[in-house]
């Protein structure tokens, strides 16, 4: 099958191999899936680089996210899913093989139907991007009735974030970004009110929006970089639930004044780590949602196969409108 893979961390078109590698077969209680799309997320792009994780194996074909149909079971897999359009997650993560190449092997309970008519390039993005935004939303349980902010809303996660939430019947979405596209991409997606969060007022225009009571749950894309705003919006037994902390990574969190005062649980989310049953009822809410109705998702680029280094470097470059995807069929 074709592949790319690299066995040493650095930049993408220094690292990034392409041609031919063995087919994998499934083992016990596994899948294989042809892949027509593969996403590219940041974490990728991390660890092909090394700056967040040394080299896992000797040789990596990376990428967690794809889409495509199963192919073949290994011993003890659901004959049900042979031919089955899915999409997968969690296929480069504690495992060598990922979903830049033309199949892979995952574990079953990692894939899941894609319904029909929903493309495959859309089911490359629906694992990191998606699940983080499921299991952020909902870690602290349902959302129906309450006050939701997104932190970020203009981005993949932010952007699944605020559908999911008035999808899942919060009473009101808010959600903050800097503007541009990015706030035109969360009001799109169904948020009532956006926020630019670079503004002196930021916080006081939340707290109006919100009748002065606060925000019940937070999604937030920075935990360290927007502590003042968060603590200053979240309201009284409030959850924070964050995935990333770009602006401080050692931030000074307000224990007492926040946290213990408001009795304010501030939660942080890893998706490869989640538990194992919230996963699988991130993938079983994420594909009823789309199967009831036409959802928004950004497609920021398409890049055949061969040409991944140049997919890294457009997620690295930090100004892409959605997930970029790699077509391993192209």
């Amino acid at each position: 099958m074709r592949a790319v893979w690299y066995e040493g961390t650095g930049p993408a078109r220094e690292v990034l191999q392409f041609g031919e590698r063995p087919v994998a077969e499934p083992a016990p209680g596994e899948v294989r899936v042809r892949l027509f799309a593969s996403g590219v997320n940041p974490a990728d792009t991390y660890r092909r680089a090394g700056t967040s994780w040394a080299n896992e194996f000797p040789l990596i074909i990376p990428h967690s996210d794809g889409a495509g149909i199963v192919e073949a079971l290994g011993e003890g897999a659901d004959p049900a899913l042979l031919g089955r359009r899915v999409w997968l997650y969690n296929a480069q993560r504690f495992r060598p093989f990922g979903t830049a190449a033309e199949s892979t092997c995952v574990p079953q309970e990692c894939a899941h139907d894609l319904p029909d008519g929903v493309p495959f390039e859309v089911g490359a993005c629906l694992g990191i991007p998606g699940m983080t935004a499921h299991r952020c939303l909902l870690a602290d349980g349902p959302v129906e009735g309450l006050r939701v902010l997104v932190s970020g809303g203009g981005g993949a996660v932010g952007n699944y974030a605020i559908q999911l939430a008035r999808w899942a019947g919060a009473a009101q979405v808010l959600a903050t970004a800097s503007g541009g596209w990015k706030a035109e991409d969360a009001l799109a997606a169904g948020a009532g009110h956006v926020f630019d969060y670079r503004a002196p007022d930021c916080a006081t225009r939340i707290l109006e929006a919100t009748g002065g009571q606060g925000v019940d749950r937070i999604v937030e894309v920075d935990v360290g970089g927007n502590v003042a705003l968060w603590s200053a919006v979240i309201a009284l037994n409030g959850s924070v639930i964050g995935y990333a902390s770009k602006g401080n990574l050692t931030p000074a969190i307000p224990v007492s004044a926040t946290l213990m005062r408001k009795n304010v649980n501030l939660r942080g989310v890893v998706l490869n780590s989640a538990p194992a049953a919230a996963r699988r009822q991130a993938m079983l809410d994420i594909t009823r949602w789309l199967r009831e109705g036409p959802r928004m998702h950004r497609i920021a680029a398409a890049f055949p196969l061969a040409e991944s280094a140049a997919a890294h470097e457009a997620v690295e470059a930090g100004t892409k409108r959605g997930t970029v995807v790699v077509l391993p069929q192209a």
